[in-house]
């Protein structure tokens, strides 16, 4: 809050610019006060420029909102180049035939991402039925009579002390959001669910496939289009370098995080895997004469 602003003899906090509308404090305090959230930024937001306004919005934009769907991508376009990378390297270790190698990483990418897509499957549903258990708990305690809800109201009020409210205004939000959506107000401010943004699975499921396949098609492509086995692997060995470079820098950069420590760290953990299965594969294959 920067001030305050007079509505009769009622002292009203003006919310603060730099909060979007949509935070969850900005709510609390626009329903505990009457406070109009979208009135103030529109005031603000005439004073400035359009290109202010766009480096503005910009600055507000959180690297963490891009966390879930950045993770996933990053995880399966890593999975897929290290994992297809390090099959065809630990074969091409044991036997120098392009057929067999190009069989082992293909065979190693369609498996691999159908495994994947299964298993992002599966844990997000698992993910996604706990979210709905818990806020049909929530439900089923609202049904429960007075004291039941009573007490949750308490609860509430106390989450939002613990945030830095003062008794009197954390039960006037609290009474406020379970006017308005008593299981929503548990669900986010509780539970630390959106009701709205709902894990899907099927979604998750299609984005790790299809961030799998873009990783592990890479490999394959260095591979197919040189004849010798030495170049071959060299080919496959630096296609995959670059890449997992660039999948450092990439997801640095949407996540904010620092370039060169994230290129490196990607790049490390994908070169060991890449050494220790062509030396699995120089240990045990053996090429035919």
């Amino acid at each position: 809050m920067v001030g305050a602003q007079q509505n009769g003899d009622v002292s009203r906090p003006l919310l603060d610019e730099t909060r979007p509308c949509g935070d969850p404090v900005t709510v609390d305090i626009e329903e505990a006060t009457g406070a109009n959230c979208n009135l103030q930024h529109e005031a603000a937001v005439t004073h400035r420029t359009a290109e202010e306004q766009e480096d503005w919005e910009d600055e507000h934009k959180h690297y963490s909102d891009r966390g879930q769907w950045l993770r996933a991508g990053v995880l399966g376009a890593n999975d897929g180049l290290v994992s297809v990378t390090a099959t065809m390297l630990g074969v091409s270790g044991g036997s120098p035939e392009i057929r067999t190698l190009i069989l082992a990483g293909s065979s190693a990418l369609v498996a691999g991402a159908l495994s994947m897509a299964a298993g992002e499957y599966i844990s997000v549903s698992s993910q996604r039925d706990t979210e709905q258990a818990d806020i049909q708990k929530e439900r089923e305690q609202q049904e429960k009579g007075p004291e039941a809800r009573l007490h949750e109201l308490n609860e509430l009020a106390d989450i939002y002390k613990s945030r830095g409210l003062d008794d009197d205004l954390a039960h006037q939000v609290a009474i406020q959001l379970t006017k308005h959506d008593v299981v929503r107000a548990h669900a986010r401010d509780e539970l630390g669910i959106d009701m709205d943004e709902l894990s899907n699975p099927w979604s998750a499921a299609l984005s790790s496939m299809i961030s799998f396949i873009v990783g592990g098609g890479v490999p394959l492509i260095a591979a197919i289009f040189v004849d010798d086995p030495f170049w071959r692997l060299v080919s496959v060995s630096g296609a995959a370098t670059a890449a997992l470079l660039s999948f450092g820098v990439i997801s640095a950069w949407l996540g904010g995080a620092h370039k060169i420590k994230a290129s490196l760290r990607v790049l490390l953990g994908g070169w060991i895997a890449m050494a220790v299965t062509f030396g699995v594969g120089k240990l045990f294959g053996h090429s035919p004469e």
